[in-house]
């Protein structure tokens, strides 16, 4: 007997320890991956070639390999924190050395508004432009909108409705053919807000009088002003347009077409005077005249008022979307992943992060879900995947492997003692 195979085996099962107590240190880091040492036997090697009775001289570590198995997904309250649910890592750089990549998903923004992790290093994926578009082919770290988005002024109002077919024609039979401020002079009226240029609200009525059999005039105001008058003094309301029924009350005959008019210039409830708004186009097609009630099914409108940003949402695609104040919402950026054919050949950088090798192979990035890469869970982070129970019970295993081998040399040792003491 040898001391070489003990002292091997020392160092093996030594190595074996802390490979665990890594493991175990690691059980709580989201995103951390459990590693496995890999052993394998030793033999002295002999010119004449191997012998069946050649005995071996112990043991070598012969890896340290990385299980990139999926670990659990937990459900946080940070809608900044994100989970690859699949194979994927995500990429980081700080600028000036090549990418390392990561599962941790824990994410914040900095005051420059780039999306960061705890060591600072920022989250590389594709920019959107000013008016939400991707800009695919151009990954970089990604940059959150720190602007608001400008007002965007009322171009197209689209209105579907029924018009009750049991109601009386309420035409006055002198004086103004409409007396806003007298129910008497129309049937039903609804009320929608449009902006002008500068975003300011404007309150437009819509006044539905019945006028004959089948046909119905549409009247419109601005903060109380008529949309459309005779240019009298003082001025007369006169409709935006005239709805013309089937005898069945289907959709109307007439207008065909959009109805385009102008939105003047008004005074609004607290005396500031609004922008005028040349060309809005009405969709009015959807309306009905049939034996029910009034009643508007949709009532649309494609301005908006000034916005700041007020969220982040991602998408399981890696989307990012801004929502903003004003109720509107658009990308922001999307996450580019990056997959690896031997993610074990990944270097280990601390961090939470891996650098690409030569046995890893070069990076392979696509969108989340694209061909073999997982897709993203907001709200979201992966928890390690080592397994507490089965690490404690390899512990074990491992202590009694590391007693064994000092039993090993506790005997070679009282073997040679034994031959040192003969006469």
């Amino acid at each position: 007997m040898s001391f070489q195979q003990g002292l091997s085996g020392f160092n093996a099962a030594s190595k074996n320890l802390e490979v665990i107590g890594n493991n175990v240190a690691n059980a709580s880091t989201f995103g951390a991956k459990s590693s496995r040492a890999e052993f394998s036997d030793m033999y002295a090697a002999a010119l004449n070639g191997g012998s069946v009775n050649n005995i071996g001289i112990g043991v070598n570590l012969a890896a340290v390999a990385q299980q990139f198995t999926q670990g659990s997904i937990t459900s946080t309250s940070n809608p900044m924190d994100i989970a690859i649910n699949g194979a994927g890592f995500f990429q980081l750089t700080d600028g000036i050395n090549p990418p390392v990549y990561s599962r941790n998903g824990q994410f914040k923004i900095d005051k420059d508004g780039y999306v960061v992790n705890n060591q600072k290093l920022r989250l590389i994926g594709y920019p959107a432009d000013a008016m939400g578009a991707i800009q695919a082919g151009s990954a970089g770290p990604l940059q959150l909108p720190t602007a608001g988005v400008a007002p965007n002024a009322t171009s197209r109002m689209v209105m579907e409705m029924n018009l009750d077919s049991r109601e009386g024609v309420k035409l006055p039979s002198s004086g103004p053919a409409i007396d806003f401020n007298d129910k008497s002079t129309y049937n039903n009226a609804t009320s929608l807000t449009v902006y002008d240029a500068k975003g300011q609200d404007i309150a437009l009525t819509y006044y539905f009088q019945k006028a004959g059999t089948d046909t119905w005039n549409v009247y419109a105001s601005a903060n109380g002003t008529p949309v459309l008058d005779d240019g009298g003094t003082p001025p007369v309301a006169v409709p935006v347009t005239t709805l013309q029924f089937p005898a069945n009350g289907g959709a109307p005959t007439a207008p065909v077409g959009l109805v385009n008019f102008d939105i003047p210039a008004t005074t609004n409830s607290v005396g500031a005077l609004t922008v005028p708004i040349a060309g809005v186009d009405l969709d009015i097609g959807g309306a009905t005249q049939f034996g029910a009630g009034f009643g508007v099914t949709n009532l649309s409108q494609d301005g908006y008022a000034p916005g700041q940003l007020s969220s982040i949402a991602i998408e399981s695609d890696g989307m990012l979307t801004a929502r903003y104040s004003n109720g509107q919402s658009r990308p922001a950026g999307q996450l580019q992943l990056a997959n690896f054919r031997n993610p074990q050949g990944l270097v280990s950088m601390g961090g939470n992060a891996w650098a690409a090798s030569y046995a890893s192979g070069t990076p392979v990035t696509g969108m989340a879900g694209d061909g073999n890469i997982g897709v993203l869970q907001s709200g979201s982070l992966e928890e390690s995947n080592v397994d507490l129970t089965g690490e404690l019970v390899s512990m074990i295993t491992a202590q009694r492997v590391y007693q064994a081998n000092a039993q090993t040399i506790k005997t070679q040792d009282q073997a040679m003692q034994t031959l040192v003491n003969m006469r």
